[in-house]
């Protein structure tokens, strides 16, 4: 609802106020950052005259306050940056607070971060203050939030959102929680950008329980496609480091799917003020920790191999992707650790005997709590320590001796290989089966699943401990293993778990649920679920609930009245796709083909390419312009594009079990959408 002209009078008077501020704060700050920065470089340089000056005390004491001025400093740095981001647009909505202790009314300005006058009153709040959780979770009438001091109860008489383009109020409105209100369906009627954005000024209640969570250590959040789990996922680290006592950007890390997802997400927390965080993938991980393969197989290339119908045995595959095989797992390898031993005693340098019985009680009693070769290695320091007067300086001699008389070999292959053979594997296979699949250049990535899980056992997995918090996306798509294998590595972190269970390309393995993950996790973990979908149209989402027979999805973007439009018993493709492309190209930024696989996104490459400036997007490329992008369905998962085709040859049509895989590709749909068939 728009305001009264007085009311927007007394808006443009307040923005002239907040501005004047705004550039006499950036003033003084700039002077006080460059006269740091230059305080800093003459007192290393003092330093570097003068070092043999100081005795060690003095040059702790000196460090250790030279340090609290360069945290400062840098403090200082960050709050400079930050109102300059805010300079041109310094606030986005506002709210009014009536205290019901004192009946004091509280004019609350929201930003990306904080401004005070020279009372130290607070002229801008942080869109991550207490108090501004109001705007995201009320309608005007009684409220609440709770801050640092306690529960704090009162009416919300107003709030209202500003449209501010360099330094310019364009438009003020007065709204309530309606869903569906003037600012958020401008911002869902845009065109995509290259790059995800913030949305501080669109929060969602929903969202909102789910970005503010402080009670529980553990989220595990089921959203339906279009929902904003990503979005939602980085604001609440956004929110974490502005809440958390010493959390910074490099104690949290998230798990992305791949790294075109990586780059198109990059610029969401530094558009919120804050630095982005340590980024990985499952990949990346196992390549890491295998040293025993040169390289592992993508999560999309392993998907790829059931899509195109070249998996020669999946039945083996599920049982390799299922729980229980985990079981199987678990009990070969407390077998094959219960039953390891050294078989006899040895000598060391033809004086020091080394007893069989001893070093057994060593291997099962004394270092049991740790994994098994790890218990070898501390056997080895334990011997050297004993025999040579407490030096460490035969530890690998008597490691390699240990070895040399041990009934077990430190050789994972072989191990691996046993497990197969063994009467714990559900699955009988011959050693030449077993040999195909474990020597491998690239080990499969079901068999890397597997293979880190055994290593990990047997010798530890490396702890992460300066992770504090662990965010991983499409949640859906990691098996129980995989989360048991990270919970091992980041023994001390909280997780936020984002996915959707209908997105599952996975496959050989599906959850009936998320919330079956909620045994997984140390601490308290809450299970939340995001049910309104911002991205597609009225149109689109009727079209992809018949896909997989949904009903529960709250479409909030208004109808657009371009239904979805299919192509079918086309004479010339070529001439047909470039005609549709070129009307779809006038009217939106962002078009994407999407296939069922990367043999038809070549395919369709070859034949487009020369005729249209077209990009071919895998699951290895970093980054890309989404003007006009063709990619597999597997590979477009998290992405969103104004107006998408689906195409896919007769030939390869998408299968009754292949349904979760064509209501991914979908769903990456904002505005309009054609299928070629």
């Amino acid at each position: 609802m728009a305001i009264s002209e007085i009311e927007l009078r007394k808006e443009k008077k307040i923005l002239k106020k907040v501005q004047e501020l705004l550039d006499e704060t950036l003033s003084s700050l700039g002077e006080d950052v460059y006269q740091d920065e230059e305080n800093l470089i003459e007192f290393k340089k003092m330093m570097w005259e003068d070092a043999n000056s100081f005795d060690d005390a003095e040059m702790s004491q000196v460090m250790a306050a030279t340090s609290q001025e360069a945290e400062r400093a840098l403090q200082k740095q960050n709050y400079f940056k930050k109102l300059c981001q805010i300079k041109n647009k310094p606030y986005f909505a506002s709210i009014v607070f009536k205290d019901e202790i004192d009946n004091s009314i509280h004019n609350i300005y929201m930003s990306l971060t904080y401004l005070k006058d020279d009372h130290l009153n607070n002229i801008l709040y942080d869109w991550r203050s207490p108090i501004c959780s109001l705007f995201y979770d009320y309608e005007t009438g009684p409220c609440e939030y709770i801050a640092p001091g306690g529960v704090f109860k009162g009416e919300l008489k107003r709030k209202r959102q500003y449209k501010i383009e360099e330094n310019k109020l364009v438009g003020v409105f007065d709204n309530s929680l309606n869903i569906n209100d003037e600012i958020l369906q401008e911002v869902l009627a845009t065109e995509s950008s290259e790059k995800m954005k913030n949305v501080v000024n669109t929060i969602q209640q929903e969202q909102n329980k789910v970005i503010r969570n402080l009670e529980d250590n553990n989220l595990i959040v089921q959203g339906i496609a279009g929902s904003g789990k990503t979005t939602v996922a980085l604001h609440r680290i956004a929110f974490l480091l502005y809440r958390l006592e010493r959390l910074n950007s490099n104690n949290i890390l998230i798990f992305s799917p791949n790294n075109i997802f990586t780059e198109y997400i990059s610029d969401v927390l530094p558009s919120l003020g804050e630095a982005n965080t340590l980024q990985t993938t499952f990949n990346d991980y196992l390549s890491f920790f295998l040293k025993e393969y040169k390289d592992v197989e993508t999560f999309s290339d392993f998907v790829a191999r059931y899509y195109t119908y070249k998996e020669e045995n999946p039945e083996l595959v599920k049982y390799k992707q299922s729980d229980e095989i985990i079981t199987d797992m678990d009990n070969y390898l407390n077998d094959y650790i219960e039953n390891a031993m050294f078989i006899e005693s040895f000598v060391e340098n033809e004086i020091n005997k080394i007893n069989k019985d001893e070093i057994n009680e060593m291997l099962h009693y004394k270092y049991d709590r740790l994994p098994l070769f790890e218990r070898v290695d501390e056997i080895a320091k334990k011997l050297s320590y004993t025999f040579y007067k407490g030096s460490g300086k035969k530890n690998a001699t008597f490691r390699k001796l240990l070895k040399e008389h041990a009934n077990f070999k430190h050789d994972y292959k072989e191990i691996y290989k046993n497990f197969f053979l063994s009467k714990y594997s559900k699955m009988k296979l011959s050693e030449t089966e077993i040999k195909s699949f474990i020597n491998k250049k690239t080990i499969n990535y079901e068999d890397a699943l597997l293979f880190t899980y055994m290593k990990g056992t047997l010798e530890g997995f490396k702890y992460e401990g300066n992770i504090r918090q662990v965010v991983i996306d499409e949640a859906q798509d990691y098996n129980r293993l995989q989360y048991i294998i990270i919970s091992k590595i980041f023994r001390k972190a909280d997780f936020t778990i984002l996915g959707d269970i209908n997105q599952n390309i996975n496959p050989y393995y599906s959850y009936k649920s998320l919330e079956n993950l909620k045994d997984l996790f140390k601490g308290e973990t809450k299970y939340l679920e995001l049910l309104k979908t911002y991205r597609s149209s009225p149109e689109i989402i009727e079209y992809t609930n018949k896909i997989l027979n949904l009903n529960h999805v709250n479409a909030i973007r208004r109808n657009n009245n371009k239904p979805v439009l299919f192509r079918k018993n086309i004479s010339n493709l070529k001439e047909s796709f470039i005609k549709d492309i070129t009307t779809l190209q006038k009217n939106y930024k962002s078009t994407a083909i999407i296939t069922k696989d990367f043999k038809e996104a070549e395919k369709l490459y070859k034949l487009l390419g020369d005729n249209l400036d077209i990009s071919l997007v895998d699951a290895n490329t970093k980054t890309f312009k989404k003007d006009l992008i063709i990619i597999p369905a597997y590979v477009a998962k998290g992405l969103e594009f104004d107006s998408v085709i689906i195409y896919n040859d007769r030939n390869n049509s998408y299968r009754g079990n292949e349904r979760n895989l064509l209501y991914v590709a979908c769903t990456r749909c904002q505005h309009e959408l054609y299928i070629y068939n």
